[in-house]
């Protein structure tokens, strides 16, 4: 490229901070009269999960999900590398494997070289590579604004699926990732740091959550369900979880993980939209005790490739972090599943 190129400077919003509120697409979904679908639909989009689940055999089932959205750093192989983490994370989140995946490009042919869209398709293929997964096409439009995702596809065992609707009441809630990549993004769009000064939120975003290799089957069948936190931020899919479970979710905030830079760039006040619609959307399903306003941004923070949030039989939470500690640095016991309340969520300060 004949020149370094900032693509955050190109975009109003980015990452997942640019998802449509979940309040609007709940009205906008609920007007649509879907397809009548057949009885190997295991999980469609009704709760609100990371992925959908087709039952093909007894032993299989596909897995299949899409994400994309427009730049949240400013270095196009990152950009990538970021976007493939988390399209691929929706397979995780359900316990499956993923194994195909097809690109999502839009690009300004007008304004970008070539090379971005080289790089950004590399850094996507560097973490398909880690994941051994197939990269097996896609599609591309000139369009005004980059954007770039993955359609992927995986397999599960039909009987092994962390659909969002398995929480058990004593359940241990572990999350695998810091917190705080919106912010921390947002900071970045408005330079008051660069990448060199965000290495710990970029490395985390472009990290594979990737953990059943860590797991026996035992440690596998002790987890319930999972979600992976993202632009929705913890409260908001934590309220999709518990509300799809029929459970209330308790957390204490200081043992949430946050990046060095989370609270200093909430206080400096680099916020997105996501930050204040996420909190409308929770306002009435979550009880927040004894919280400074930074605290609540903090829960409301759209995570870009966040953590997955795992409920778990609390007698194995302790050897399952004690595994996820060896690839996830910050993973953390977070809360605890308890029977259905009158709000969704509660946060302690």
């Amino acid at each position: 490229m004949s020149q370094p190129i900032h693509l955050t400077q190109t975009v109003k919003k980015g990452g997942c901070a640019a998802k449509v509120a979940a309040h609007e697409l709940r009205a906008i979904l609920s007007r649509v009269q879907f397809p009548p679908q057949d009885s190997a639909v295991l999980v469609d989009g009704g709760l609100f999960d990371d992925a959908a689940i087709y039952k093909v055999t007894d032993d299989i089932a596909l897995v299949q999900t899409l994400d994309f959205f427009t730049p949240i750093v400013d270095s196009p192989r990152i950009f990538g590398a970021v976007a493939a983490a988390n399209s691929l994370s929706d397979v995780y989140a359900m316990g499956g494997t993923p194994k195909t995946a097809m690109a999502i490009l839009a690009f300004p042919l007008a304004t970008m070289e070539n090379q971005v869209a080289v790089e950004v398709l590399q850094g996507a293929s560097d973490i398909m590579t880690q994941a051994g997964v197939n990269f097996v096409g896609g599609h591309s439009i000139d369009d005004d604004t980059l954007k770039f995702g993955l359609s992927v596809t995986g397999f599960v065992n039909p009987q092994r699926v962390w659909s969002n609707a398995k929480a058990k009441e004593g359940d241990h809630l572990i999350l695998t990732k810091a917190l705080g990549t919106g912010t921390c993004m947002a900071a970045l769009k408005r330079q008051e740091f660069t990448e060199a000064d965000l290495q710990e939120p970029l490395e985390s975003m472009m990290a594979l959550n990737q953990i059943l290799d860590l797991l026996s089957e035992d440690e596998e069948s002790a987890i319930h369900t999972a979600t992976d936190i993202t632009g929705f931020g913890l409260l908001g899919h934590s309220q999709q979880m518990s509300q799809a479970s029929q459970k209330k979710f308790v957390f204490n905030f200081k043992n949430l993980p946050l990046f060095e830079q989370t609270l200093q760039c909430l206080e400096k006040g680099f916020l997105t939209k996501a930050h204040g619609t996420n909190a409308q959307y929770t306002k009435d399903q979550c009880r927040l005790f004894d919280l400074t306003d930074t605290q609540k941004y903090v829960l409301c923070d759209p995570q870009t490739s966040g953590g997955l949030m795992l409920s778990i039989s609390p007698e194995m939470s302790g050897q399952i972090l004690e595994k996820l500690r060896s690839r996830f640095k910050k993973a953390a016991l977070v809360g605890h599943v308890e029977a259905k309340g009158d709000v969704a969520v509660e946060v302690l300060g």
